[in-house]
C-alpha cells in the first residue's frame, strides 16, 4: 500500500459516502466507485462485474484495460454458472478466473485483489483491481477494504432501485400517453395531477389547461344516464375497500364542441391506513356504442315492419284460398297467387339485403370481375321495371362509344335495381325515369333521375345510411333503408363512389362513377 494510505482513508470512506448520497446514475456511479478503489488500492487498472437479478455476470465499467482483454473475459464471466450462494461459489471462481487470466495474459499486471459487493446478504456485484507489484494486505486494510465494499455495494443497489423506478415511471409514462382512452390521476383533494393526451383530445384543451384544475372543473355533466357524479360518490363515504371501483356514463360537456357521451371509471388508491391517496379516472368515449344501440333499435324497428306487411298478405291470401266454404274462379286463384308470389319476392329481396349488410360489416363480400357493357345491363334491368310499372317512361341514353370496364356484373346490376327501384317508388304519379351514360378521361358515370318531389336537403347526407329512411318518405313508401347503403359499398368496392346531384322542384338524381 502507499505509505499515506491510511492517512486518505477516511477521505475514501467520505468519497464513497458522497457517491452513495449524490449520484443516481449507475453508469456515472461505478466509473467513480471503480476510480476511487484504484487509487485506494494503489492499483493500476480495474473492472466492475454485477450480478443480474435472476444470475449471470456482465462487465459493469473498466478503467486502465484494453478492450481486447475485457472482449475476451466477458464471456469467461458469462459462462460461470448460477449457484444458490454466489457469495461461497461464484465470487471465488470469478476471483480465480481472473487472477489467471491475468496471468496468462501477461498484462503486466502481478497480482490482483477482489471485493465482493454484498447488500444485506445479497451478492450485487464485485470490484477486481490489477496491481503491478506484490504485497499482503494488513487486518487494518482488509477492514477498511471490507468497509469500502460495504458502503459500495449500498451505493450501488441504490444505483439500480433508482434506475429500476425511472424505468418503471418511463414505462407508465408510454403506456399512460399511448392508452386509446382519456385518463386523469387525482390527488386526494380531486384536483387533477396527470392528464394524458387522449383525455385532452376528448376534452378539446390542451394538457396544460387541465393539470391542477379541480375535478369538477372538468368534468362536469351535461346529463347523466348511469352512476352518480365522484363528488357525490365521495361525500356517501366511497370508497369503502381498495377495490371499491365507480362508473358513470352520460353527457360530458365541453368548452366550444358539443357534449360528448363517455363512460367514467374510477378506481382508488389507498394507504396502508385505508387513506385516499390517488384516483385514478378511465374516461371512454361511447359515442360508437350509443350509434350500435340506435342502429339495433333502428333495425328492429324497421325489420319488424318490413316483415309484418308481406307476411300478413302472404296468409290473408292463403287463408282465403284454402276456405271451404267457398268456391274461387281461377282468375281470382291467379291473382291471389300473383300477390303471394310478389310478397314472397319482397321478402326474399330483403334478407339478401340484410345478407349482404352483414357480409359488408364483417368485410366478407367479394367481386368478382369480368369485361361489362353496362349499357346492356342497364337496358335489362329497364325492361323488367318497363312490365312492372306502365305508369313511368323509361329512357337510356349512353353514347355509342361507351367503354366496356372491368366490374362484377351481378353486383352493378343490383345497384342499377335499387336505383330505379327508389326512382319508380319515390315518383308514385309517374313520368320519365332516365339512365344517362358519360364518359370521361379517367371513369364512366351514370346518373338515374325521375320527376317525383326530390330529396329534402337535410336528407341528402344520410341517404347512403344503413337503415335510414327520410321521415316523409318512411310514411308513404315501403323499404328498409338499405338499398342505396349497399349500392354505395358496392360501388366503393369497385373504386367509384356514388352522390345525389341536387335538381331542385325537378325531381331526384343519384350519380355514379366507376373507374374505366
Amino acid at each position: 500500500m502507499l505509505p499515506d494510505f491510511r492517512v486518505r482513508q477516511r477521505d475514501y470512506l467520505l468519497e464513497i459516502g458522497r457517491a452513495i448520497t449524490q449520484e443516481l446514475d449507475l453508469d456515472k456511479l461505478l466509473a467513480r466507485i471503480l476510480n476511487i478503489a484504484v487509487e485506494m488500492l494503489a492499483g493500476q487498472a480495474g473492472l466492475i462485474a454485477l450480478r443480474g437479478e435472476e444470475g449471470g455476470w456482465n462487465i459493469a465499467t473498466s478503467h486502465g484495460i484494453p478492450d481486447t482483454f475485457l472482449n475476451y473475459l466477458d464471456p469467461l464471466l458469462k459462462a460461470i454458472p448460477d449457484q444458490e450462494d454466489p457469495a461461497k461459489f461464484e465470487l471465488p471462481q470469478i476471483n480465480t478466473l481472473l487472477k489467471e487470466v491475468t496471468r496468462v495474459a501477461s498484462l503486466g499486471f502481478l497480482d490482483g485483489v477482489g471485493l465482493p459487493l454484498v447488500f444485506r446478504r445479497r451478492v450485487v456485484g464485485m470490484i477486481f483491481i490489477f496491481r503491478n507489484y506484490s504485497g499482503r494486505f494488513s487486518n487494518n486494510d482488509r477492514a477498511l477494504l471490507q468497509s469500502f465494499a460495504d458502503q459500495a455495494a449500498i451505493a450501488v443497489r441504490n444505483a439500480q432501485f433508482y434506475t429500476q423506478i425511472r424505468r418503471e415511471k418511463q414505462r407508465m409514462d408510454t403506456m399512460l400517453d399511448s392508452a386509446a382512452d382519456g385518463i386523469l390521476i387525482l390527488n386526494s383533494d380531486q384536483t387533477i395531477e396527470r392528464c394524458n393526451p387522449a383525455f385532452a383530445n376528448l376534452w378539446g384543451r390542451p394538457v396544460s389547461e387541465i393539470i391542477d384544475r379541480p375535478h369538477a372543473d372538468v368534468i362536469h355533466w351535461n346529463s347523466i344516464e348511469n352512476g352518480i357524479p365522484l363528488e357525490q360518490a365521495l361525500i356517501q363515504g366511497w370508497p369503502l375497500t381498495p377495490h371499491a371501483t365507480l362508473y358513470i356514463e352520460g353527457d360530458l360537456e365541453r368548452q366550444d364542441f358539443l357534449p360528448l357521451p363517455v363512460g367514467i371509471t374510477y378506481a382508488p388508491l389507498l394507504s396502508q391506513e385505508g387513506e385516499l391517496i390517488n384516483i385514478v379516472a378511465t374516461i371512454r368515449d361511447i359515442s360508437h356504442f350509443r350509434e350500435a344501440d340506435e342502429i339495433k333499435r333502428t333495425f328492429v324497428s324497421v325489420i319488424s315492419h318490413e316483415l309484418k306487411t308481406p307476411v300478413a298478405l302472404i296468409k290473408g291470401y292463403v287463408g282465403t284460398l284454402r276456405r271451404e266454404d267457398a268456391v274461387w274462379d281461377r282468375g281470382i286463384v291467379q291473382d291471389s297467387l300473383a300477390v303471394i308470389e310478389d310478397e314472397a319476392d319482397r321478402l326474399t329481396e330483403l334478407i339478401e339485403n340484410l345478407l349482404d349488410a352483414t357480409r359488408l360489416q364483417s368485410g366478407t363480400i367479394s367481386l368478382n370481375r369480368s369485361d361489362l357493357a353496362i349499357r346492356q345491363t342497364a337496358e335489362r334491368v329497364v325492361e323488367r321495371f318497363t312490365v312492372q310499372s306502365p305508369n313511368h317512361k323509361f329512357f337510356v341514353e349512353f353514347p355509342d362509344d361507351f367503354p366496356v370496364i372491368m366490374g362484377d356484373e351481378d353486383r352493378l346490376e343490383q345497384v342499377l335495381y335499387n336505383l330505379l327501384s327508389n326512382a319508380v317508388k319515390y315518383s308514385p304519379d309517374g313520368g320519365e325515369i332516365k339512365i344517362v351514360g358519360q364518359v370521361r378521361s379517367e371513369q364512366i358515370i351514370i346518373c338515374v333521375s325521375d320527376q317525383g318531389p326530390g330529396i329534402a336537403p337535410g336528407d341528402i347526407p344520410h341517404i347512403f345510411d344503413r337503415f335510414y329512411r327520410a321521415p316523409e318518405a318512411s310514411k308513404k313508401t315501403k323499404g328498409a333503408g338499405l338499398g342505396l347503403f349497399l349500392s354505395r359499398a358496392v360501388l366503393e368496392a369497385h373504386g367509384g363512389r356514388i352522390w345525389v346531384d341536387p335538381m331542385p322542384n325537378q325531381g331526384a338524381r343519384i350519380c355514379f362513377s366507376l373507374p374505366r
